[in-house]
């Protein structure tokens, strides 16, 4: 494999996949066009916006970017891609579009057969053993909450702290994660703004600047440092 799996496109301050900057030409060195995968359509916004967006936050690779919805066959895309980057949005939709084109196991395959893979935010979360720890809202409802099972636990994508200053009383990320794993062992990362998960067929390392936020069940919380590994996390 040879992924990043990234907790947001953005982060405060910077523009759009600019952070990630020198980990992407890395990444797609060796292709010449990039499969963009549109369908979680952030705020709403339509499959040949949010590839507009894509291309211009792409164009310091100097590669062709082309919108998945722009091709006839989709599956067949998907197999003979170079490259793929599944961008942000709603995760609900991103899953029922895959599911409603059949698209999930073409895309585990090719992801495992080593093509360089991009994933921010929903695009994210779909890499890990199933969707149940996005944010998102379930504004439509996929066949199935299994997903890509790249990785061997879950990602919980824009992890937030709880602020002790704070006088909202609602539930916190943490007890989200906690009711999770009142119903699943799976253990799950909580990647903060600005981290990414460098996935190869050896290991999966946290890289960024910020620790990540390991839940697994039964067991309290604890943080990891840059440049861990958590292959072994399942």
């Amino acid at each position: 494999m040879n992924c990043i799996i990234a907790s947001t496109s953005t982060v405060h301050g910077s523009d759009y996949l600019a952070y990630l900057k020198e980990p992407l030409l890395e990444l797609f060195k060796n292709v010449n066009e990039i499969l963009f995968i549109p369908f979680a359509r952030p705020g709403g916004i339509s499959h040949e916006k949010y590839t507009e967006k894509a291309k211009k936050g792409l164009a310091f690779l100097n590669k062709e970017v082309v919108g998945l919805h722009e091709k006839e066959n989709f599956k067949k895309a998907i197999e003979e891609a170079e490259a793929i980057f599944t961008g942000g949005g709603n995760t609900f939709v991103l899953v029922s579009q895959l599911y409603t084109h059949d698209l999930i196991k073409p895309l585990q395959n090719v992801i495992s057969n080593g093509i360089p893979y991009l994933g921010t935010s929903a695009g994210s979360n779909i890499c890990g053993k199933n969707m149940r720890t996005t944010n998102d809202m379930p504004i439509v409802y996929p066949p199935n909450f299994n997903t890509l099972e790249i990785l061997p636990f879950n990602i919980n994508a824009h992890y937030l702290d709880p602020d002790p200053t704070s006088t909202h009383k609602g539930e916190t990320r943490e007890t989200r994660i906690k009711e999770f794993h009142s119903y699943n062992a799976i253990p799950v990362v909580g990647l903060r703004e600005g981290s990414w998960l460098k996935v190869t067929d050896d290991d999966i390392i946290l890289k960024g600047e910020l620790k990540a936020r390991i839940f697994e069940c039964e067991e309290s919380p604890y943080e990891i440092a840059p440049e861990t590994s958590l292959k072994d996390l399942h």
